[in-house]
């Protein structure tokens, strides 16, 4: 994954999660992954973001519903929605699309092919990967939305255990 370079404190491990509006997939994979390496102590190996392809919901805090499910599991989603940049491309060491559409929205801003090994698919992390697709849950109910935080949970945590191995204490 990207490279096998270690992480360290002097160089954190940046990461981006990127779905189409960022307010509901994107802010939730940050809030898990945030969460999750709070518990491990492990704030100071990353710095983790999150970002939309479109300039929909610019400003705005994650969508209500998401917050409601990520509070359940005390997970807080505290991020405002931003458009993904072309220069984040360079600025990120993991990118990570929440859909196919997404991935190729950001593919193709990497004009040159540099980045392409920076640029995967959130569930290519998940141990149950399915259409390796998240779904959006934006225009259904509670259980869209559960369902998403659990594909992210999973994914989140699988991720980081991967990462931790490349950590350099």
């Amino acid at each position: 994954m990207v490279t096998d370079t270690p992480i360290t404190k002097e160089k954190p491990f940046k990461i981006c999660f990127v779905c189409l509006g960022n307010i509901c997939r994107s802010p939730t994979a940050e809030g898990i992954f945030q969460h999750l390496v709070n518990e491990s102590g492990l704030q100071s190996y990353f710095y983790i973001d999150s970002a939309g392809t479109s300039a929909y919901h610019i400003g705005e805090p994650a969508n209500s519903k998401s917050q409601k499910i990520a509070n359940q599991h005390g997970v807080q989603l505290k991020s405002k929605a931003r458009r993904f940049n072309p220069s984040d491309l360079e600025e990120f060491d993991l990118i990570l699309a929440m859909d196919h559409e997404n991935f190729d929205n950001l593919q193709k801003m990497d004009v040159k092919g540099t980045y392409s090994g920076k640029i995967y698919l959130m569930r290519e992390f998940d141990p149950k990967p399915g259409t390796k697709a998240v779904p959006d849950p934006y225009y259904g109910g509670m259980d869209g939305f559960q369902e998403v935080y659990d594909i992210l949970y999973r994914s989140c945590k699988n991720l980081l255990e991967k990462l931790k191995e490349r950590i350099d204490k």
